[in-house]
């Protein structure tokens, strides 16, 4: 048996409970089965457990898509995996397979990469689903390139101080936006060009006096009024890029008379429609942001660890949006 915390309905945080659960057995192909050190939490896990999980399965289920720890057994078809490796992926905790709230879990391979040299599996478990989401916004989506000037929505939080750091490393001017002088100085620290106090300043006249006319992308992670402010701050042929679905009151004759390409980005697509591809693409975002880590060139801020038994605590903290960095459960308290 293992410890693992379920979701036993749809519902506020309360409706997360620890129990006990069989281990679960590797019974089929591309499987490594992982004695997990941590679990990152994500705003999607409270999202799957506030509104219901992405597939139709029945309760309860162990949510958690990030996780890091060492691999115990293989299938036989898996290769560059074996006993006692450290692993850090994104995967499961939809629905369609066991998440890893969970002492243990067994994980499709091709979304498996080896834990860099260095970094503490805390810390790996924070990292999987915000370095995937902000390479494929950045790159994937909108393409950037040095000596573009980029706009990252929420600087301080876990995609955003992520983004900041990824734009920088490729050559780009950076504005981003915070809600604190503490965030403003951490996203200052990470390199940002330009930070705005969301609350205190013109976003968007701030962002066009500084870009002369119009960032290049512009990266809502926020939604609402954030989107807006991205969408009026885009040059004429600038790339926007949200993760959040496209509000409808949104301008769109503006932003079509302006050329502005929309593009939206959702990483857990490959796990949802089962795209063996794009999962090893988003393992090998995992390989090369591994070796820029390594090099100290990316960090993955870490807010707070918290035992497993206290996930509704990690979701209540999570569900406030004032998050700086991540929260992740750790298996041994």
């Amino acid at each position: 048996m293992m410890r693992a915390v379920v979701m036993t309905a749809v519902g506020g945080p309360e409706v997360l409970q620890i129990v006990a659960l069989p281990m679960p057995r590797i019974d089929g192909d591309h499987q490594v089965l992982v004695r997990l050190a941590a679990a990152g939490v994500n705003p999607i896990d409270t999202k799957l457990r506030a509104h219901g999980l992405y597939m139709d399965r029945p309760l309860p289920a162990v949510l958690g898509c990030d996780g890091a720890g060492e691999v115990v057994a293989v299938s036989d078809d898996v290769r560059g995996f074996q006993t006692g490796d450290a692993i850090y992926y994104c995967y499961g905790g939809l629905g369609q397979a066991c998440g890893s709230y969970a002492e243990y879990a067994v994980v499709d391979s091709r979304y498996v990469a080896l834990v860099p040299i260095g970094l503490d599996l805390a810390t790996a478990a924070a990292a999987p689903l915000v370095l995937i989401t902000a390479w494929e916004a950045l790159f994937d989506r909108a393409g950037i390139a040095s000596g573009m000037k980029v706009l990252i929505h929420a600087g301080a939080g876990g995609v955003g101080h992520v983004a900041i750091q990824l734009a920088k490393e490729a050559g780009c001017e950076v504005a981003t936006t915070v809600s604190s002088e503490e965030k403003a100085a951490l996203a200052t620290e990470l390199g940002a060009d330009l930070v705005l106090r969301y609350d205190q300043q013109d976003v968007v006249a701030e962002l066009l006096r500084w870009s002369g006319g119009g960032v290049d992308m512009a990266l809502d992670t926020v939604g609402g009024v954030a989107f807006h402010q991205a969408a009026e701050s885009v040059r004429p042929y600038g790339d926007l890029v949200t993760l959040l679905q496209l509000p409808q009151d949104a301008d769109w004759k503006g932003l079509r008379l302006r050329n502005v390409r929309l593009s939206q980005e959702l990483m857990l697509t490959p796990m949802v429609l089962g795209m063996d591809d794009a999962a090893e693409h988003q393992a090998a975002i995992l390989e090369q942001c591994g070796q820029m880590m390594e090099q100290r060139k990316l960090m993955v801020m870490v807010d707070d660890i918290l035992p497993l038994e206290q996930a509704a605590e990690a979701h209540r903290r999570v569900e406030t949006g004032h998050m700086a960095g991540k929260l992740v459960l750790a298996m041994e308290s």
